[in-house]
């Protein structure tokens, strides 16, 4: 068997490796075409502009920066939540350094009677922060736990009382149920909550992407219950299988324009939850949820206990995926609370900056796209005493894209063709992930003529330019053939990447200090049109 999902997992890395560099997105009427890698930017008879790479800018962009985590039960002020900055001088809003914010909490809590929402009642704690956070424009990410064990319970009573079968670890709390995952009853009721909640979350404005396997301890996807007792028989591999496909399809057939990620551990859907050896089935599970549409993130980064970690069979993992799928990142270490010094990455006592560094080094080895601003005292740490982690993230992690060089035409004749050079670049360590299925490569470098108001009059998106495929440290270069139609005049060349599933509407920060119009276009030359 473990030969058989060595396979499995080589087809699927290579079908995702080619998916990842092809073009795509919609043909839009009075595009031009596309050039390649290689084309060159430089055109005669062109204005040629150089640009530099801004590295300090907060950039908000989807899939990329800083996870800022708020509690279930806080309330919305939370997200007023000021520290000092002593090299600054003065407060400073988590929020102003996040591109999201992420809440884990339990069905229960989103779902407490059969058909009744959190969301649904404005006085609820999580519809408060959940409304917050869209007036602040920050994205939010949700992980529903589903298990009651070290916590409390998680799935609704509903659900039990309905016929579902749990296990009871400790009988002094019955409360802590740990529903049975082939369960057909508690599926049933699983799946009524997930549609209900993809009509509400399904949105990639407001919703930054759903953590959407949430079984076993934490809703990390490690000890994992399909029997009484938590027993591993005989049916164990079958069903993890079974729940890994019913549980991902489920997520993807809902949120389809969402990214989903879940969490790769070496014991993955499996009932337990620590060993150095991986599971024999750990690849071709987390096959199942890649295939259905997935990308990674790990809860154990900066953890280098070879028990239950982020050890080698993890960084093995990132490795093979690194930019291919987007990897989020988790610290794993909770420093006011965890014997973080006990690591054997030699962590000092009461040094948390330690734990930072370490975390900070394993994500920039893994290409993170995203790092967490977790709750408490792990949020004070990272301002108080690792700020300077802070900005190299801004500034070295994710992507950030820029256009380097531009060959823009000065003066063109309606109707008539004429070409644009272009150069980008990604001065990140993570990628772009345009490549992802509830993307489907929406997203587009174009170009437009601006008019005097900075109103985008034509927009030219190059089709054959694929921002996917950037990799830090390397140039690429298109032509674009443009035609304008256009009345006489003259206008102003702008650059942006858009959205092509919203009218081709500037949609991805680019890291330039240019000037911008108000709905996102970097201003480049003057083109008279005739």
């Amino acid at each position: 068997m473990k030969s058989d999902n060595k396979m499995i997992f080589s087809i699927l890395a290579a079908s995702t490796l080619m998916l990842g560099s092809c073009g795509g997105g919609d043909d839009d009427p009075g595009t031009g075409n596309g050039g390649g890698q290689g084309a060159g930017p430089s055109i005669a008879g062109n204005t040629e502009l150089t640009m530099s790479v801004n590295t300090t800018d907060m950039l908000r962009n989807p899939m990329n920066g800083w996870v800022m985590y708020v509690s279930g039960s806080a309330e919305p002020s939370y997200f007023d939540k000021q520290i000092y900055l002593s090299e600054l001088g003065k407060n400073v809003y988590v929020r102003d350094y996040s591109s999201a914010c992420y809440i884990r909490t339990g069905w229960k809590s989103l779902n407490p009677s059969d058909g009744k929402y959190a969301w649904e009642d404005p006085n609820n704690k999580i519809a408060k922060l959940v409304a917050r956070a869209e007036e602040l424009k920050l994205p939010i990410a949700f992980r529903v736990v589903v298990d009651g064990r070290d916590q409390r319970e998680n799935t609704p009573q509903f659900v039990f009382d309905a016929g579902a079968e749990y296990w009871l670890q400790d009988s002094k709390y019955p409360d802590r149920k740990t529903p049975l995952a082939m369960d057909p009853i508690w599926r049933q009721y699983y799946e009524k909550f997930v549609r209900a909640f993809a009509q509400r979350f399904n949105n990639p404005e407001t919703t930054a992407f759903i953590d959407a396997y949430g079984l076993g301890k934490w809703g990390e996807g490690h000890n994992v219950c399909y029997e009484q007792g938590n027993a591993i028989t005989d049916k164990t591999v079958e069903y993890k299988a079974n729940t890994m496909e019913w549980i991902t399809r489920l997520y993807a057939d809902n949120f389809t324009e969402v990214p989903l990620v879940i969490n790769y551990h070496r014991q993955l859907g499996h009932p337990v939850s620590s060993g150095k050896e991986a599971q024999p089935d750990s690849e071709a599970l987390m096959g199942i949820a890649i295939k259905n549409g997935y990308c990674l993130r790990s809860d154990a980064f900066g953890m280098n206990n070879a028990d239950w970690g982020y050890a080698d069979w993890e960084k093995a993992f990132a490795r093979t995926w690194a930019y291919k799928l987007p990897i989020l990142m988790e610290g794993g270490y909770i420093v006011s609370s965890h014997s973080y010094w006990n690591d054997g990455a030699g962590y000092r006592r009461d040094h948390p900056e330690d734990v930072r560094q370490g975390e900070f080094d394993s994500s920039k080895e893994a290409h993170v796209n995203m790092m967490d601003f977790r709750v408490g005292d792990e949020t004070e740490s990272w301002f108080k005493t690792s700020f300077n982690l802070v900005k190299r993230f801004n500034a070295e992690g994710g992507y950030r894209l820029y256009p380097e060089k531009v060959s823009m035409p000065t003066a063109m004749k309606s109707g008539a063709d004429a070409s644009i050079g272009h150069r980008w670049r990604n001065v990140g360590w993570g990628y772009f992930p345009n490549n992802l299925p509830q993307w489907n490569y929406k997203y587009k470098v174009a170009f437009a003529l601006l008019n005097a108001a900075g109103e985008a009059v034509q927009v030219f998106v190059d089709n054959g330019c694929e921002p996917s495929e950037w990799r830090s440290g390397n140039p690429y270069d298109y032509t674009l053939s443009v035609k304008p139609s256009v009345s006489a005049g003259d206008y102003t060349w702008g650059v942006a990447i858009v959205n092509t599933r919203k009218n081709n509407t500037p949609a991805i920060q680019l890291a330039v200090s240019r000037d911008k119009t108000p709905s996102g276009w970097v201003k480049l030359s003057q083109v008279k049109v005739q």
